[in-house]
């Protein structure tokens, strides 16, 4: 994760070992890696650091890792609306192969598994069982939970947390922006993930479901026309008979009797660049009408103000309220609250029920921008409960610190990451009861004049920590996962509770729940029971369990680390920390294993990371190795966030890893050190890798660079292992391989010169960009000097991996779920049914199963037989 987060953690660490009389570290031993980076799935943004994209701090890797994300499916230029609502469609019109995918991480995932205290992994920080970020939170007084991840879809429970159903596995999109209940009982959802970036994990609009407590969501469930497809809403607000939206787009409202009719715009403060505008190509069109929130005055809703920014600034950031001619006009003067462009960011509304009170929390671009401490403007009242004040700032990122925060170094301090960290709750029985959501959970009780954190971010700072297997987390109480998304009250058998939504899932204390000394909750249980699997996946890895039998499986996640399944558990745990990126896993032995953290950031066990925390009084027993390519140094500029690592399909010991560089080792997993790897290529000044493949020493590396819309190329380069005979293939712009970004290369193991090519991003039909061109899929028989576009009939989706079986079909990752070719054949079929969500990686297990990495709806596994291939 971040240079300041590995060395908070590391910090901790040493300070325990010279406790101890210790010093030092074992050889190639790398720190404990905290968590967290978050990435989104469309937008052309413009990173943080004003565009290296390597600022080196947490709040900036998130960025940039979501940024990356979204440029790989816009680049070169901007996706029209409409895009993956047309592939979805497409793909369900085609013929499906036989067979059922098997859901295989729908268990538990304890993220403090006893048997994983190895030196790069996470557990004991006391966040317990974990699935995949949760964007929005719903809960009535009758023991009904909703909860939305950010691309796992909307889930229920009706047990007050736990026993989890999916509800929304209906519609072109599992990402969720907003939920919220309505007074008559009704379920609203916002699709369209906004907690990222912009333009991230696009939805389809606004759905509602009239009974919640037994029903699902439906495509006729949704409100108005197409006005909202392909945004993120941020929230649904109620005033009157009308709901309104806070999107991507502006800020829309809509008749709540009458749910037929299109929605209004009711302000977009550079209308030029929505859909269908002079500028709605342009690389800027989406940042350009970002809006956060919308807080309606309880007692008059004709009164309401906008949030209106983008969160890196801008000129129309500000405040907004509608004026007596019915024009919205910004308002200058809100107390403590900040009016001006540069002070006003990402906001978040909360009121009082008794709507005596309002509360606000304000992140600003000019902190972000210049204070690295912390981008909190602060947390604010309004004790008029009017949402046009006068505002009273009754927080800042120093006060929260001394309330018990686990985050209290210089550099990361709380609300470092207030962009992206936001949820506001108020006490529905006490108006001065709040609970705040940045990084960490805080609370007060007495309207802002004291604060505890109840929820710190983890345990390793603080007394009663202790590595020791035979405890969760020491003597520390059980936490919440850091990055608090969504909090909402609700009832269970009379109690309330207080849900909090964040990158680990979803836990629940009681309302008003006990503290410790140190003003931490004691009560916080997670309600990630394994019924509920939103796991955002990047990769996996599969090999056979020496020891128990069968398969172990493993898979990189974001920010969840790594997943560990071995043949006979009924509980997944994490043998590494942090964000999860590639992984290799030896298929003769599924404990060798090598974990990408990010930038290439290598890490690699042969014991599957199996320790008891001994390497802190004896360093010489840690079993993990950071092995990390000299790129890694560099960060973004020598490194994708995500970069790509394989092994030679003739050679397992010799792996290629792509950086600016195509490093290469042959040691395989008895790899112990950085310098056994060597450079075989440069790639070039500003071009980093983004699918690297092997066969027999021939070589393939793609890249990009400038990776987003602004100058965006791409191209290949070919050559041997030994660094010899290497060349950049022609790939001109009008080439036949569109000018999009390209995400996979797979080299037949029979004949090296024999490859494919997956392309990211759209056609030229959804995409404005110099040429987008058309097709998916591309093979060559000559080692890239020709190629030919094999798409055939498959939708226009982005393509995301592929794998060549055995028997010559070809099964293909996308965006909205697996494809196959049988062999011999050019026409598509679809893999069963999975979810609208993306699947990051496919693999070919030694058990003649294809394993799939979704990014949020866990790892699922399908017979290869059963699609129709021949043994």
């Amino acid at each position: 994760m971040s240079a300041a987060l590995r060395t908070r953690r590391w910090l901790t660490i040493c300070a325990l070992a010279a406790t101890l009389g210790l010093v030092g570290s074992p050889a190639g031993a790398t720190p404990l890696h905290p968590a967290l980076t978050h990435p989104p799935l469309n937008s052309a943004l413009r990173p943080l650091d004003g565009g290296t994209g390597d600022g080196g701090g947490e709040a900036d890797e998130i960025q940039e890792g979501a940024d990356q994300r979204a440029e790989a499916r816009t680049s070169p230029g901007t996706v029209a609306p409409g895009a993956f609502s047309a592939a979805w469609s497409a793909l369900q019109a085609l013929p499906g192969t036989g067979g059922a995918w098997k859901h295989l991480t729908g268990l538990p995932y304890n993220s403090d598994d006893p048997r994983y205290r190895d030196v790069s992994s996470n557990s004991s920080a006391g966040m317990g069982n974990v699935t995949g970020r949760m964007a929005a939170v719903a809960a009535d007084d009758s023991g009904h939970v909703y909860t939305g991840s950010a691309g796992g879809g909307v889930w229920r429970s009706s047990v007050g947390g736990g026993q989890w159903q999916p509800i929304s596995d209906q519609l072109p999109t599992q990402a969720t922006g907003a939920l919220a209940l309505d007074a008559r009982g009704r379920l609203w959802l916002g699709t369209g993930e906004a907690t990222t970036s912009s333009d991230a994990y696009l939805g389809s609009g606004v759905y509602v479901l009239d009974h919640p407590q037994q029903g699902t969501f439906s495509t006729r469930s949704r409100v108005g026309g197409a006005e909202l497809d392909s945004t993120t809403i941020h929230e649904l607000r109620f005033g009157g008979d009308r709901v309104w939206a806070a999107t991507s787009k502006g800020v829309w409202s809509h008749s709540m009797t009458d749910l037929r009719g299109a929605w209004t715009l009711e302000f977009a403060p550079n209308p030029a660049y929505l859909p269908g505008g002079s500028l709605a190509t342009d690389p800027s069109a989406p940042y350009q009408n970002i809006t956060n929130d919308v807080a309606i005055d309880p007692k008059d809703p004709s009164k309401v103000v906008l949030a209106v920014g983008w969160r890196s600034g801008d000129a129309y950031n500000g405040f907004y309220s509608k004026a007596a001619d019915g024009s919205w006009q910004r308002l200058t003067a809100l107390g403590d609250l900040p009016t001006d462009a540069a002070n006003v960011g990402e906001v978040t509304f909360a009121r009082s029920a008794d709507g005596s009170r309002y509360y606000a929390i304000d992140q600003s671009p000019a902190l972000q921008a210049t204070n690295p401490d912390s981008a909190l403007a602060g947390i604010f009242v309004s004790k008029s409960g009017s949402p046009l004040g006068p505002w009273t700032r009754i927080a800042d990122d120093k006060k929260l610190a001394a309330s018990g925060s686990a985050l209290t170094m210089p550099g990361d301090l709380p609300g470092l990451q207030s962009w992206y960290d936001q949820s506001l709750q108020v006490d529905p029985s006490n108006p001065e009861h709040v609970y705040a959501g940045l990084e960490e959970v805080f609370e007060t009780t007495d309207g802002g004049s004291n604060w505890n954190t109840a929820g710190p971010y983890w345990n390793f700072n603080f007394p009663c920590w202790s590595i020791d297997p035979t405890q969760q987390s020491g003597s520390c109480p059980q936490t919440t996962h850091p990055d608090q998304h969504a909090l909402a009250v609700g009832s269970y058998h009379g109690t309330p509770f207080l849900f909090a939504g964040n990158d680990g899932g979803i836990y629940r204390r009681p309302l008003n729940g006990a503290v410790d000394a140190s003003g931490h909750g004691t009560d916080w249980a997670s309600l990630n029971d394994g019924t509920i699997d939103t796991l955002q996946y990047y990769s996996v890895g599969v090999g056979k369990d020496l020891t128990y039998g069968g398969v172990s499986v493993t898979g990189g996640l974001q920010d969840n680390g790594q997943s560990m399944l071995r043949g006979r558990d009924t509980v997944m745990g994490s043998n590494f920390g942090g964000d999860g990126g590639e992984t290799l896993t030896d298929p003769a032995n599924g404990c060798n294993i090598a974990q990408e953290y990010v930038y290439l950031a290598i890490n690699v066990t042969q014991n599957c990371a199996v320790n008891d925390g001994s390497y802190l009084v004896d360093p010489t027993k840690a079993t993990t190795f950071s092995v990390a390519p000299p790129d890694n140094a560099l960060s973004g500029a020598g490194a994708r966030f995500i970069a790509p690592l394989a092994a030679d399909g003739q050679n397992g010991n010799l792996w290629i890893a792509g950086g600016r560089h195509v490093w290469v080792q042959n040691q395989g997993y008895a790899i112990r050190s950085s310098s056994a790897w060597t450079s075989a290529f440069d790639l070039g000044a500003g071009h980093v890798a983004t699918a690297v493949a092997a066969s027999g020493g021939k070589v393939y590396a793609a890249w990009c660079g400038p990776c987003d819309s602004q100058g965006f190329a791409r191209g290949i380069a070919v050559g041997n292992a030994d660094g010899t005979g290497w060349q950049q293939l022609n790939l001109p712009v009008d080439a036949t391989v569109p000018n999009r970004y390209l995400s996979g290369l797979t080299v037949d193991p029979a004949d090296s010169a024999h490859v494919f090519l997956t392309v990211n991003g759209f056609s030229r039909a959804w995409t404005a960009g110099p040429g987008a061109g058309v097709g998916h899929v591309f093979e060559s028989t000559d080692a890239g000097a020709h190629w030919s576009d094999i798409s055939t009939d498959l939708p226009d989706v982005p393509a995301d991996s592929l794998v060549l079986t055995k028997g010559g079909g070809l099964a293909l990752g996308t965006d909205l779920g697996v494809l196959y070719r049988a062999p011999g054949r050019t026409d598509w079929n679809r893999v069963g049914r999975l979810p609208a969500v993306a699947v990051d990686q496919l693999e070919l297990g030694p058990d003649g199963r294809l394993y799939a990495a979704t990014h949020g709806r866990g790892i699922w596994s399908i017979s290869l037989r059963d699609c129709g291939e021949q043994d």
